[in-house]
């Protein structure tokens, strides 16, 4: 068996420079420097996620990055203050703010998702 000590996720971004701005300053996580031209964005719960460029990046088509929010209403106003807008997907049960209201129909959480500035797929969401 392998003698696991940690994880540590990564996710790859077009431009570093623009990925330490959006997370740090738009999201309000704590981003520092990882070395080797990476970036390190620090989880609230602890553990840490590793930002590095890729040059041929192409964005993941699926949610990288999940933000517990004690309200999503409250992050979607944060969100939307930073110009930051929910992606439509055409869900039944989205919403005009395009928040899925999953929790009440016993569906999941409520949930909305967004892009990073190079195309990752990212939510929000209130269980």
């Amino acid at each position: 068996m392998v003698a696991i000590t940690g994880l540590l996720s990564g996710i790859a971004v077009k431009d570093i420079d623009e990925a330490k701005e959006f997370y740090g300053t738009k999201l309000g996580l704590t981003v520092g420097s990882a070395g080797m031209g990476n970036a390190s964005i620090e989880l609230p719960q602890g553990g840490v996620i590793l930002l590095y460029p890729k040059e041929d990046h192409t964005p993941a088509t699926y949610t990288c990055l999940n933000l517990e929010v004690a309200s999503i209403d409250t992050a979607v106003d944060e969100l939307e203050a930073q110009g930051i807008s929910l992606i439509a997907y055409g869900m039944p049960h989205q919403d005009e703010r395009q928040i899925a209201r999953g929790k009440a129909k016993g569906w999941g959480p409520d949930i909305g998702w967004f892009t990073d500035p190079s195309g990752n797929i990212l939510s929000v969401l209130e269980d």
